[in-house]
C-alpha cells in the first residue's frame, strides 16, 4: 500500500510540475493537436465533396438570394424642400412729414395700383405754392423789362448812339432776369411736388398686409404708411445641391406640394448662378397661378422639379449596402461571385427604391449581402421581380 502512495505522489507531483513550469509547451502541445485534427477533419470534408463531385471551393460558396433585374426608362425630378414668396412686397412709406388725415385701411384690403393709402395734412404748403407762382409772374415781367432794354441797347449801339458799356449792362440785366424766373419755377416744381407727397398710394395692386397709419398719427419721412404683397403670380422658392443644379433649367414644369397636403403646378423662371457661400447651393424659383390668393406667403412646400428621364432599377431599400470606403452600392452577382456596384438613388417611393449606375441587367443580391465581400463564391437562389 505505501509503494501506491509513492506512486500517487509522483504522478501529482509530475502534473504540478507540467503546469507550473511547462505550461507553454504544454499548451502548444494541446493546440498543434487540434490543429492536426481540423486539418484533417478539413481534408476529409474535401475528400467527400470531390466524391460527390463538386470542387472543393463550391463547398465554400455562401447562399444568397438575387433578384433579376433589367433597367427601366422612368421621369426623374429634382426633388427639394421649399417655401412660398410672394412676388413682390414693399414697405411704403412717406416722403415728407405731416397728420394723417384720411380714415385707415385695414389689413386684408385689395388695393389697385394707385389707389390712396395714407393722405397728409397740407398745412401751409398751398401758401408756399402760391407764393412760388407769384415769383414766377414777377419774374417774367422783369424778364419781360430786360428783354425790352435790351433791343434797344442793341439798336442805338448799332446806330453808333449808344455806349458798349450800356449794352453789356443790358444784357447782364437780362440774363438775370432769366435766372430769376427758372429758380421762381423750379421753386413752384418743388412746392408742388410737396404737395403731391401728401397723397401716399398704392406703388401696385395687392393686399394690404398690415393695417394703414392711423388717422391722426405724425408721420415723419421714412415713416411707414402700410406694407403691400402681391400674391399672384406666386414664387415657390427652393435651394438647389451643385449635384442637381445641372439637371433644371429655365422653363421646367415643376410642382409643388403645400404641408397641407395641396398640390400646384408651375414651371422655372430662375436658376442662380452664383451658389450660396455657407450651403452651397443654388436659388431656384418656380412661378405658380394663385388668382385665387389661397396660397399665403411663407408657406412650406416640397419642390419638384422635372428632368430628362434615366434608366434606373427598382431594388428593394434592404439590398443597398456600403463598401469598406463607405460608398453607397449593392452587391451583384458576376461569374458565380459577389461585387460591389456603387449606385445612386433617382428616387424613393413605397414599392421599392429606384436606384442608377447598374448594367442593362443585374443579378442584384437582396438577401446575404452583408455575409458577402468581392470574389467570394455564392450559390445563388433567384427570387421574381415585383412589378
Amino acid at each position: 500500500m505505501r509503494i501506491f502512495s509513492l506512486i500517487t505522489a509522483a504522478v501529482v507531483v509530475a502534473a504540478l510540475y507540467l503546469v507550473v513550469f511547462e505550461r507553454d509547451r504544454l499548451l502548444n502541445f494541446a493546440s498543434g493537436s487540434d490543429a492536426d485534427v481540423s486539418a484533417e477533419e478539413t481534408e476529409v470534408a474535401a475528400t467527400d465533396a470531390a466524391a460527390e463531385g463538386d470542387p472543393p471551393e463550391m463547398a465554400e460558396a455562401v447562399a444568397v438570394v438575387a433578384l433579376r433585374s433589367t433597367a427601366t426608362e422612368i421621369d426623374s425630378a429634382v426633388v427639394v424642400r421649399g417655401r412660398t414668396e410672394a412676388a413682390r412686397q414693399v414697405d411704403v412709406r412717406a416722403e415728407t412729414s405731416g397728420l394723417v388725415i384720411s380714415e385707415p385701411l385695414r389689413a386684408g384690403t385689395f388695393v389697385s395700383q394707385g389707389q390712396l393709402m395714407c393722405e397728409l395734412d397740407p398745412g401751409t404748403r398751398p401758401a408756399s405754392l402760391a407764393e412760388a407762382t407769384g415769383r414766377v409772374a414777377e419774374a417774367k415781367a422783369r424778364l419781360a423789362d430786360a428783354e425790352i432794354n435790351l433791343n434797344a441797347a442793341e439798336r442805338l449801339s448799332e446806330g453808333g448812339f449808344a455806349a458798349e458799356t450800356r449794352l453789356t449792362a443790358a444784357q447782364a440785366s437780362a440774363e438775370s432776369a432769366r435766372a430769376g424766373v427758372q429758380s421762381a419755377e423750379a421753386a413752384v416744381a418743388a412746392a408742388q411736388t410737396e404737395l403731391d407727397r401728401l397723397k401716399i398710394t398704392a406703388p401696385f395692386s395687392g393686399l394690404l398686409e398690415t393695417d394703414a397709419a392711423e388717422i391722426g398719427s405724425l408721420l415723419q419721412p421714412g415713416g411707414l404708411c402700410a406694407t403691400v404683397i402681391q400674391l399672384n403670380p406666386m414664387k415657390l422658392v427652393g435651394f438647389v445641391p451643385e449635384t442637381d443644379v445641372d439637371r433644371v433649367n429655365v422653363g421646367s414644369p415643376a410642382g409643388a406640394r403645400m404641408a397641407s397636403g395641396r398640390e400646384v403646378l408651375g414651371q422655372v423662371t430662375f436658376i442662380s448662378r452664383s451658389a450660396d457661400q455657407t450651403t452651397r447651393t443654388f436659388r431656384v424659383e418656380v412661378e405658380v397661378d394663385n388668382t385665387d390668393q389661397s396660397i399665403r406667403d411663407g408657406q412650406t412646400a416640397e419642390i419638384f422639379i422635372a428632368s430628362d428621364g434615366e434608366a434606373a432599377h427598382r431594388i428593394p431599400a434592404s439590398a443597398l449596402t456600403l463598401n469598406n470606403e463607405g460608398r453607397m452600392g449593392v452587391r451583384v452577382v458576376e461569374d458565380a461571385a459577389a461585387s460591389f456596384v456603387p449606385v445612386s438613388i433617382v428616387r424613393d417611393t413605397v414599392e421599392g427604391m429606384w436606384v442608377s449606375g447598374l448594367a442593362e441587367q443585374a443579378d442584384v443580391i437582396v438577401v446575404g449581402q452583408e455575409f458577402v465581400t468581392d470574389g467570394v463564391p455564392v450559390r445563388v437562389t433567384y427570387q421574381e421581380a415585383t412589378q
